[in-house]
């Protein structure tokens, strides 16, 4: 059913049961639960709603939702990294039908819901599997679908980090943070802060500075197999540890975090036809 990134293979698999994820904001996607049931019922698809969804929407939840042959997102790329990341390790890839502002992680836009949902619950998909990036910190280990940033915990203050590469030093940089992105997460914060685009199919890590305070700190493709180690060298500042935009951990005078490719990968499903290059330069080219 999934297979490396530079590989998608086709499904071929009839959908029979779907998971619901959704906006958190209900009223962000209109009518599309409906419209998303009504195909559902159409195509003889049970649809299963996790807890947080059920409560969202007034409807029975679905415990098994982690059994779902597919889990159908009505939402921007936000919800779809939630989705992700809600099913990462229970073998359930992750299509998103776009309700937001830029969809790149999305296969459709709203209007072409039926017929693209129509399709996909005839097997009519692929899935792509996704790197993901494990971080080791002061409070345990945790794995990060989009990215790791370590950044300023105090706002308007710059920090000072000290880097490694597989074993390498990079020396210390002044600067507002430090960005490590994932293929899918290179799109993200890191594409606002001038990093590289990683195409899928690469097994890398884009390595970016928020707001370097030098002319030579340029960013960096990182490998398979070589960590990324980030000690906070700074005096009096705290360094605030984020995984998918989230605080996990913070960093004192001399701790560090270690940032690697994980064995974990996310599972993106898509239309055959939207391809990461099709869904660059509708994004992003034009």
């Amino acid at each position: 059913m999934t297979s490396t990134a530079s590989s998608p293979t086709p499904s071929g698999k009839r959908v029979t049961r779907a998971a619901v994820v959704t906006h958190g904001t209900p009223g962000q996607i209109g009518s599309g639960l409906a419209r998303l049931q009504a195909v559902a019922q159409e195509h003889d698809v049970e649809l299963l709603f996790p807890e947080e969804e059920a409560a969202k929407h007034g409807v029975g939840a679905s415990p098994d939702a982690s059994s779902a042959d597919l889990a159908v997102v009505l939402g921007g790329d936000g919800t779809v990294l939630r989705a992700l990341t809600r099913f990462l390790g229970s073998g359930v890839p992750v299509i998103g039908v776009n309700f937001g502002r830029v969809g790149f992680l999305s296969s459709m836009g709203r209007r072409e819901l039926e017929v693209g949902l129509g399709r996909v619950f005839a097997g009519e998909y692929d899935v792509v599997e996704l790197p993901t990036l494990e971080l080791e910190h002061p409070g345990g280990r945790t794995v990060a679908v989009n990215d790791v940033v370590v950044s300023s915990a105090a706002l308007g203050r710059m920090i000072e980090l000290e880097l490694a590469v597989g074993g390498g030093e990079l020396g210390r940089q002044p600067c507002d943070g430090i960005i490590c992105a994932t293929p899918s997460g290179s799109t993200a914060y890191n594409l606002s802060n001038g990093g590289p685009v990683l195409m899928w199919g690469l097994e890398a890590i884009a390595l970016t500075y928020v707001a370097a305070h030098s002319l030579h700190a340029r960013p960096l493709v990182i490998p398979p197999g070589a960590d990324i180690i980030v000690w906070n060298r700074s005096a009096d500042v705290e360094a605030g540890v984020l995984v998918d935009g989230h605080r996990v951990s913070t960093l004192g005078k001399a701790e560090r975090a270690v940032v690697r490719i994980a064995r974990e990968r996310s599972l993106l499903a898509t239309l055959p036809e939207a391809t990461f290059v099709r869904r660059y330069r509708q994004s992003f080219a034009s």
